[in-house]
């Protein structure tokens, strides 16, 4: 072979080496784009079950194969409009945002809302996709009212903000005066939010203090995590850990190991401190290394359920576990979202390949629902709560939610 032929051997092998990374990222483009266009039929569909002008019932779940929807006093209805500013980001297209403003707009009464913690959930899902992709500033005066009225649940004996009122644990034994549950980190984001557009520490000051109390309190050595931590509210001592929606005390509620993987991201991206990012890969890991997580990383509804050495809570005792113990979606899609974010942060590469691994799990047959079925919501087998024998084994919208978020950072990926 001469030195010419060589060379030119050399040059073509440089070429193919340069082509194959572009045909892969085409390959997952296509793909990203394929499950952006079955969600926007679902959701297509699933608005127009909704004729009237102004929205006054949410879509959330299924029953008896039956669409179920709620009114402005639950915790679900900031998730669909939140679906709908996704699909407005993924397309462009101006109807789709009409149709946001439209599930968006009548839900600016909650800003005032004081009686539970998820006006973070109700609100930045909707006002703050809606401010992100707009810049409109009644959005964002809207998310700041919202902020002070999740402040008034702040205790600083506590250290922590209250979640539920009063209310008595499953056994009838604990009173529960002062209960945080481990969602509650999840409404952490509006108050980092209100800090960084008015320039008040405040709020970021109640958000943080939270964060490092729930470490304190709500984890086990292993990084799993208790449902509820009850507080004793004159004096800020922890008075009960519990489940509320879990197996058992001490098993790990995959939801709610979700939302603590989640939480601590999403601090750690808003205060820089390491402390939060070191927790958050130790919570991920839990997850990812558990012996009990399924091949295709979708969770069982309890990590524990049903195993040695965890003693069924006193809803169950007296009721049989089905003989297979359902999976839950919603709390993969929460993880996989998490999971994309936790791997743009020093050492949180290794969390990529298991993030995909799981959005293409759930983009499969096997949790994407065929159009025209699962009442147009786009995930499958997820679970609400099972110990009040509700929304087992059914799509809730949070699912889909978090799931289009997973695909948007999925995208932002591939363009780094």
């Amino acid at each position: 072979m001469t030195r010419k032929t060589i060379r030119l051997t050399l040059c073509a092998f440089a070429s193919a080496l340069m082509v194959f990374p572009s045909a892969a990222q085409s390959k997952k483009e296509k793909f990203i784009d394929a499950q952006f266009k079955i969600a926007e039929q679902h959701l297509t569909n699933q608005t127009d079950n909704y004729p009237e002008a102004i929205p006054s019932r949410y879509p959330r779940t299924t029953k008896n194969g039956k669409i179920v929807a709620t009114n402005l006093r639950d915790w679900t209805e900031g998730f669909f409009p939140g679906c709908l500013w996704y699909i407005y980001e993924a397309n462009k297209e101006q109807k789709w945002e009409e149709l946001a403003l439209k599930w968006t707009l009548p839900m600016e009464k909650l800003q005032y809302l004081k009686s539970h913690h998820d006006i973070g959930f109700l609100m930045y899902c909707s006002y703050g996709n809606a401010y992100r992709l707009t810049k409109n500033e009644a959005y964002k005066d809207i998310l700041v009212q919202s902020a002070k009225s999740l402040c008034t649940r702040f205790s600083e004996t506590t250290g922590c903000i209250k979640s539920w009122n009063y209310r008595e644990s499953w056994d009838k034994k604990h009173k529960w005066f002062y209960p945080v549950i481990i969602d509650n980190m999840m409404n952490l984001e509006l108050l980092y939010f209100a800090s960084e557009v008015t320039g008040d520490p405040t709020y970021a000051d109640i958000a943080t203090k939270h964060a490092d109390t729930t470490m304190k309190n709500q984890f086990r050595d292993d990084y799993s995590n208790y449902h509820v931590v009850n507080y004793v509210p004159e004096t800020g001592e922890v008075e009960h850990r519990g489940t509320c929606q879990g197996y058992a005390d001490n098993s790990a509620w995959s939801r709610g190991q979700a939302w603590a993987i989640y939480g601590y991201t999403m601090v750690y991206r808003m205060t820089k401190d390491e402390k939060y990012l070191d927790f958050a890969m130790k919570l991920a890991d839990y997850w990812l290394e558990h012996d009990n997580l399924p091949k295709d990383m979708v969770p069982y509804w309890d990590f524990n359920a049903g195993q040695p050495g965890y003693t069924a809570a006193e809803w169950i005792n007296g009721r049989t576990l089905d003989a297979v113990i359902p999976r839950d979606a919603s709390a993969a899609a929460v993880t996989c979202s998490a999971l994309f974010e936790l791997a743009t942060f020093k050492g949180g590469k290794k969390y990529y390949k298991p993030a995909v691994k799981t959005l293409k799990s759930l983009a499969s047959d096997a949790y994407t629902a065929p159009l025209n079925t699962n009442c147009n919501f786009i995930l499958k087998h997820s679970v609400g709560t099972i110990p009040h024998n509700n929304e087992i084994d059914v799509p809730l919208v949070y699912a889909d939610y978090y799931y289009l978020e997973a695909l948007h950072r999925y995208e932002a990926s591939l363009k780094k």
